[in-house]
């Protein structure tokens, strides 16, 4: 298809709204013909926007100057030495994090500017926000007379989870704000969280790590200690208490309603919270800590596994019903779009991929059949204002061309 043959791809959709907005447009005989016959075609660029752009430089910005303010602050704080192990030790809990959430968001990834930003929010602003309002609220403190015997519950408890989690919260609502064109619902809340979350742990971990080696003691006991609870035991910690406030983010964007909007995501910081101050309180009160994490930890974790398998299923029964729209319009054979949104049929066309060299392009070619399906969904709930038909229209007319080269390379069809 040619640049002047794209407005036969372009869906004619006017105010769409609800799910009473009109089917895809119906392909052409000759498209649909070829929809029977091919197999399934390779890379689909997925189109580009200026919030991108935004979240780049802000990017590179908290990257230049936040976070290189926090490294200099801990480094005066614990040494160099001490800085450089930490960060070593902090790499374990990352890398955990990193492939959970790429598994997670592996079929319908969120742009790497979008990711890198959240990251920086989480390692930079969310730690500076933290030490600047806990040196505020000392200082408050110290002028009423200093700390007294409670300090120690209310800044961990309390304080920490209030303002902690408030800065990362801020992180994500930045990210929907400037790219919400790939904002589409909890699974995309989740994953943002969940950068932000691993970036801000990330930080942290460096501090407590950094600062026990300061003092190492000739064992090594209590390095070897906080490594176990903080860096394997609880990696996902901070993930869970952010990953309210995203999925609540993500639920709010397919609300109409502003002041529903508002209040599902004041649900979901306030559960971000409550979660964080139940987790460091409850320190506290129990004096055996691994049957602690035993009993309340290690369950929290088993429900948050729940609720993404959960999440993750919604997500594929939507891509499935709206990918059958354009298999019923003719873009699409009905086979292909259980190949496309089904977790058995993506194994299946990966499998059959690998046996021919073309796993590469299957996988990616899998990404944006769920982008498409993604974009109908934002048209069909009434978000096309945010560029939803023209991403369509996009996707269409490349996958139009992407069929029209493989049907010319000819090849085994997927059946």
């Amino acid at each position: 298809m040619t640049a002047s043959d794209s407005s036969s791809v372009t869906p004619d959709y006017t105010a769409a709204s609800g799910r009473s907005a009109p089917s895809p447009t119906a392909a052409s005989a000759e498209i649909a013909h070829e929809a029977q016959q091919h197999e399934l075609p390779p890379h689909v660029p997925q189109p580009r926007g200026p919030g991108l752009l935004i979240l780049g430089i802000l990017g590179v910005i908290a990257l230049s100057f936040v976070l290189l303010f926090v490294v200099v602050y801990v480094i005066s704080g614990i040494g160099t030495d001490a800085f450089a192990l930490g960060g070593i030790l902090a790499l374990v809990p990352l890398a955990v994090v990193f492939f959970a959430v790429r598994w997670i968001d592996r079929w319908e990834p969120e742009p790497r500017l979008a990711v890198v930003f959240a990251f920086l929010w989480g390692a930079g602003v969310a730690v500076l926000l933290a030490l600047i309002v806990g040196a505020e609220i000392d200082n408050v403190i110290n002028a009423l007379g200093g700390p007294g015997p409670a300090y120690d519950f209310f800044a961990a408890a309390i304080q920490a989870p209030m303002v902690e989690e408030a800065g990362k919260a801020l992180g994500i609502l930045v990210i929907f704000w400037v790219a919400r064109r790939h904002f589409d619902g909890p699974v995309d809340g989740l994953v943002y969280a969940a950068w932000i979350a691993g970036g801000f742990a990330f930080t942290e971990n460096i501090l407590y790590f950094g600062s026990e080696l300061a003092n190492l003691n000739d064992s090594g006991a209590g390095i070897l200690q906080m490594f176990l609870v903080r860096g394997l035991m609880s990696p996902f910690a901070h993930v869970m208490f952010t990953a309210c406030t995203g999925i609540a983010l993500g639920l709010a964007v397919r609300s109409r309603s502003n002041a529903r909007s508002v209040g599902v995501f004041a649900v979901g910081l306030t559960l971000a919270i409550a979660l964080h101050a139940v987790w460091n309180g409850a320190l506290f009160f129990v004096n055996d800590f691994f049957g602690y994490y035993a009993i309340v930890q290690f369950p929290l974790f088993i429900v948050a596994i729940v609720i993404v398998v959960y999440l993750r299923r919604q997500e594929a029964r939507m891509t499935y019903e709206r990918l059958a729209e354009y298999a019923n319009a003719g873009w699409f054979n009905p086979d292909e779009v259980s190949v496309l949104a089904t977790p058995a049929g993506r194994r299946q066309a990966l499998a059959w991929a690998a046996r021919n060299n073309k796993r590469a392009q299957m996988k990616v070619y899998i990404q944006d059949a769920t982008r498409l399906a993604f974009a109908r969904q934002r048209i069909i709930t009434g978000r096309d204002q945010i560029g939803a038909i023209a991403d369509e229209a996009v996707l269409l007319g490349a996958i139009v061309e992407a069929r029209h080269a493989l049907t010319r390379a000819s090849g085994p069809h997927v059946n």
